[in-house]
């Protein structure tokens, strides 16, 4: 059953006027289903009176018993298979994610959960591609999502259906971000195809699972989508292209961006090429992309490593101070194969066998939090030393 806390913040989550940037704050104060008091003052001494009463009101109902009619609704859309509902306040909450300064407070989830916890490479393009974009996006897809990488892109049609389709069948995958609830599948036209994500990927929304799409929504879920990912592939996009949105807020969150070529006659490669003039990386093969792997994974690991030392969203800080938050001397963790000829055995890895291992075995075996052992099976999958098998991991060689 779900902790007091958690029923909380579904609340929270639904409770009008309070806003993605205000729950980021207060996700702060809950630790380990309790709440810093005192630094919850702090946070609601800067909330108009009447959403301060309310909030201190939820929050300080230690029994929580009653809710409210959305979340009542979502807690029972939870109860069916291949749903789930994380918040922002669960360590199981994708760590890229949460360094954004207003992350989603919830994410709605159906498929294969665990698809959120390994590298992921958004793709996005233009919704009227040429024949040549779509090939271009599927070749793309299939190369990346072989190597491992999970495609995340937004269900969209064109280039966003495209990468989909491409990496579906891959040993990465891909996780579709939706801009509507997921029980409305939009386009329709992509019903079936989100169907198959369910079975082999992961559908993803911030939205409450009946909302339909509207415009507002989309540059909301494009956040997500760069947010989720180590970097950002553009394979085509004109100038007024919501692509460019994502790569913006792709460039903000400080993560990658490629962009790839086309030909100076294509309306649809504008979008691309003043990406590059702007400092993308100019793609022409999945060569070009997997050279940036090391400096990828050190970002990565990096933000791991400052969230795990102050044990709570970097964004918090960033949303306090107004700066961005940076990381001196912090080094890349070391290659796991260079600490196993150290003498230095992982405990992660020790704990993965030769059969299949769930993530909840290692985490008894090795008395780590989730956050850390996901990050780490992430990284070990990388250096090629354990797969994932149907929803574990089995050690390789």
């Amino acid at each position: 059953m779900k902790s007091t806390a958690y029923n909380i913040w579904l609340n929270l989550a639904t409770l009008p006027g309070l806003g993605t940037s205000r729950l980021a704050k207060l996700s702060s104060v809950f630790r380990h289903d309790q709440v810093d008091e005192k630094q919850l003052d702090i946070i609601l001494s800067r909330f108009p009176g009447e959403l301060r009463r309310q909030v201190a009101s939820l929050i300080f109902q230690r029994d929580f018993v009653s809710s409210s009619e959305e979340t009542d609704q979502a807690l029972q859309w939870a109860e069916k298979p291949d749903n789930h509902i994380l918040a922002l306040i669960q360590p199981e909450y994708p760590a890229l994610l949460k360094l954004l300064d207003n992350p989603p407070p919830l994410l709605y989830l159906k498929g294969q959960v665990d698809m959120l916890y390994r590298p992921q490479l958004a793709m996005v393009g233009s919704r009227s591609p040429s024949p040549q974009g779509l090939e271009t996006a599927r070749q793309f897809a299939r190369s990346l999502g072989a190597g491992g990488f999970t495609i995340t892109s937004g269900l969209a049609a064109g280039i966003d259906g495209a990468a989909h389709l491409g990496a579906i069948d891959t040993l990465g995958s891909t996780i579709a971000v939706m801009g509507s609830g997921i029980d409305v599948v939009y386009p329709a036209k992509h019903r079936h195809l989100a169907e198959r994500i369910v079975e082999n990927g992961l559908l993803v929304s911030e939205l409450s699972p009946t909302m339909p799409p509207m415009a507002q929504n989309f540059p909301r879920r494009n956040r997500v989508i760069s947010g989720l990912s180590l970097g950002t592939i553009v394979v085509e996009a004109s100038m007024r292209s919501g692509s460019l949105i994502t790569a913006r807020t792709a460039l903000e969150q400080h993560r990658e961006v490629f962009a790839i070529p086309g030909s100076i006659h294509n309306p649809q490669a504008r979008g691309c090429h003043h990406l590059i003039k702007q400092g993308a990386k100019l793609v022409e093969s999945t060569d070009d992309i997997f050279e940036e792997l090391p400096a990828l994974m050190s970002f990565y690991q990096q933000q791991q490593i400052s969230m795990t030392n102050n044990n709570l969203p970097t964004s918090m800080g960033t949303a306090a101070s107004g700066t961005t938050p940076s990381f001196p001397g912090l080094d890349p963790k070391p290659s796991i194969l260079q600490s196993e000829k150290g003498n230095q055995k992982d405990p992660v890895l020790e704990a993965v066998g030769y059969d299949l291992t769930h993530t909840d075995q290692i985490v008894d075996r090795t008395g780590l939090e989730v956050a850390d052992v996901q990050s780490r099976l992430m990284l070990l999958e990388l250096e090629g030393v354990i797969r994932s098998d149907r929803g574990g991991f089995v050690r390789v060689g």
